[in-house]
């Protein structure tokens, strides 16, 4: 098992990059099957995930060309359906959780699809309804055979229908649009995601012929056309590495620039972040985060505790609560954690409070922070990631403490932060592997 060794307590300096965003890369990577033209990609970010997904569509028959370190073109002309009843697909696509996503473009244009159940993170029940009830809605017919753990799909002809879908899923709504834009008739999306990453693909879904109306509401039109024609395509810089880098700086003291962070796209990431009492200022599309001593929570109006929780979009990403619960532990002041939409989230925080943090875990959904105030810095542990955001989370703490950390199962920090130690260190960071 790979680990990171690291020694904490240095304050850091420099510019940083963000990735391409690893959750707006497997809506769009699945969107290139919709048409048999080529599809140019740029800033796809070099994880596991997102290569382990191009990896798939390269097995089911799309020609790729690497054209650069983060642009690749598609060409999905000859695609072989057989491929899905094979060993393989259900190996790759039972391991890779962005695998569902696949299901609505081939629906839609080949009218039959099968699936294995996902994996994913362990992070709690994170219930797949939302597609398959949407895909039901438009004609699609499903079989699962809980012996094999695969879901056969027909779908010979989807028509338009109205949807109400049960939860505004990201990407149960981007399946779902995908499947739609060649159904006959006109599709009604109503409760679905209005995240960034999902306008994104509705864009690159018009670029391309669609005819999607309503892009950033919960009320989207699709008028279905028949065909889809190539187009180009840039993602979006990941908001969620640009809140850890944030709560990064902060942690340690650090004066940090984010380059190129498309400002407008970010919602109320920063507003959390400075409710926090981290100071930001934006030069250009720049997010400068000077080295502060200290910061401090802030609270209600009327004095009462602060709560930050996770809600849909434009609400705050329950992907950053995490790293909103590791800055809060150096913060002068006091912090309610609310996970609403995952049960596992918080049980990382037992390391944290090895390190010296002082929390309180109410529930699997709700844990209270206690800031120290930088007054005693936490310290440096053996420690193993859980899953993605809470194994960043956890490297912030260790870059925070005093001594030498280490962490295992660095493998799920990689899944989702493209080269996290070498941009570490270009910050004076002391990480390495071991």
């Amino acid at each position: 098992m790979n680990a990171f060794e690291i020694r904490g307590g240095k304050p850091l300096k420099g510019e940083i990059i963000p990735q391409g965003a690893k959750n707006e890369a497997l809506q769009i990577l699945s969107a290139v099957l919709l048409t048999p033209e080529k599809v140019t990609i740029s800033n796809i970010p070099d994880i596991k995930d997102v290569n382990k997904l191009i990896e798939l569509l390269g097995d089911l028959g799309v020609e790729i060309n690497r054209l650069s370190k983060d642009t690749y073109e598609f060409t999905a002309k000859n695609i072989n359906l057989e491929f899905f009843q094979s060993q393989t697909f259900k190996a790759k696509g039972g391991s890779l959780r962005g695998s569902i996503m696949i299901v609505g473009p081939l629906l839609a244009r080949f009218g039959k699809a099968a699936i294995p159940k996902p994996g994913g993170d362990k992070i709690g029940r994170r219930r797949l309804d939302t597609h398959f009830l949407g895909f039901e809605k438009l004609g699609a017919k499903f079989v699962y055979n809980p012996d094999t753990n695969f879901f056969n799909v027909d779908a010979t002809e989807l028509k338009g229908t109205y949807i109400l879908l049960d939860e505004a899923s990201v990407t149960g709504t981007a399946n779902i649009v995908m499947a739609a834009v060649l159904a006959k008739g006109t599709t009604t999306i109503y409760n679905a995601a209005c995240e960034p990453y999902l306008q994104q693909l509705c864009k690159m879904l018009n670029r391309m012929g669609a005819k999607i109306s309503g892009i950033g509401s919960n009320l989207l039109t699709i008028e279905g056309v028949e065909s889809l024609s190539g187009t180009t395509h840039r993602m979006l810089p990941d908001m969620i590495e640009i809140g850890s880098f944030i709560g990064l700086a902060a942690m340690t003291g650090s004066e940090i620039t984010i380059k190129d962070v498309c400002y407008k796209e970010l919602g109320i990431i920063p507003s959390v972040f400075a409710r926090l009492g981290i100071k930001m200022e934006l030069k250009g599309d720049d997010l400068y985060i000077p080295a502060q001593e200290n910061y401090e929570i802030d609270t209600f109006i009327d004095g009462s505790i602060l709560t930050v929780s996770d809600a849909p979009w434009p609400g705050f990403t329950p992907d950053l609560l995490s790293i909103v619960l590791v800055v809060a532990t150096q913060a002068k002041g006091s912090v309610l954690i609310h996970q609403k939409m995952f049960e596992s989230r918080l049980f990382f925080v037992d390391k944290l409070i090895d390190m010296g943090a002082q929390i309180i875990l109410c529930d699997p959904h709700r844990a209270t922070v206690i800031g120290l105030d930088k007054k005693y810095n936490l310290k440096g542990i053996e420690m193993t990631s859980p899953d993605i955001r809470a194994g960043v989370s956890l490297l912030i703490a260790a870059l925070s403490a005093s001594g030498k950390s280490v962490i295992y199962n660095i493998e799920q920090i990689e899944r989702g932060y493209q080269d996290i130690d070498t941009r570490l260190r270009a910050l004076g960071a002391d990480i390495r592997r071991i």
